[in-house]
């Protein structure tokens, strides 16, 4: 049965934009894990726009639900996880600049390096994972550099969701769909997790959940969104319909 992890990174950003304590990115995680999430994912930026050291430290000590540290390759995000132990870490690439991930961690062009990363989160029990963008070389980097997870980026087949009218028939959309098919059946062959996620919503979420062999989906902004109306545990429980519906299809 596919998993979703949630994205609670814009819960802080709300908190952040008054430099306060509220709304609590802790109590949002409950709710999500009530809706029914089975991840909380948080994205710990070197700049620290939103989610706060303490943020992550409260989610480990507080919850009891599964915890994936997003994080750039450095040695003091690495020295963060290995402290706070989550059940899983994603390296992403990062950019001051940007006002989201916009695109995959290149592994291909710095495998040394994240091997070595790699094996030191290893070492300390957690399970690592990278964010790529759907191109055999990179699955194929992966795998060498020794990860057990790789999340394929599903922003391309977003943006052409949303460019072609939301329609999931036109080439261009099938096309995407098509790239992060291919993406994970080789992961899969090469004995990794295929999970996927960026800029997934209620409206094109399903034809990415029903792709076979697919573990995990890791959805925020979309669901943040539609908590604002109808509360994190309805939005999250809306987004879990939506995931099992696609995988009975």
């Amino acid at each position: 049965m596919i998993e979703l992890g949630v994205n609670i990174d814009h819960v802080a950003t709300v908190r952040e934009a008054r430099k306060t304590h509220e709304p609590d990115p802790v109590w949002a995680a409950v709710e999500a894990h009530l809706g029914g999430a089975d991840g909380i994912t948080v994205h710990l930026r070197e700049d620290r726009r939103h989610i706060q050291d303490h943020d992550v430290r409260r989610l480990r000590e507080l919850t009891h639900i599964k915890l994936n540290l997003e994080m750039a390759a450095t040695d003091e995000m690495v020295g963060i996880a290995c402290q706070v132990r989550p059940e899983m870490a994603m390296l992403v690439p990062e950019g001051r600049h940007e006002i989201t991930t916009e695109g995959g961690l290149d592994v291909a062009g710095q495998e040394a390096r994240l091997r070595e990363v790699v094996a030191r989160l290893r070492d300390a029990g957690i399970v690592t994972s990278v964010f790529i963008d759907a191109e055999l070389p990179q699955v194929e980097a992966a795998a060498r550099i020794g990860v057990r997870v790789c999340e394929i980026h599903t922003g391309p087949y977003a943006h052409a969701f949303f460019n072609q009218g939301r329609d999931r028939e036109s080439p261009a959309v099938v096309a995407e769909l098509n790239k992060i098919r291919s993406a994970g059946a080789a992961i899969r062959a090469a004995g990794m997790r295929f999970n996927a996620g960026h800029a997934l919503n209620y409206f094109n979420v399903q034809p990415v959940a029903a792709l076979p062999g697919i573990r995990e989906l890791h959805i925020g902004h979309a669901i943040v969104s539609r908590a604002l109306f109808v509360g994190m545990r309805e939005a999250v429980a809306e987004m879990k319909r939506l995931l099992r519906e696609a995988q009975c299809l």
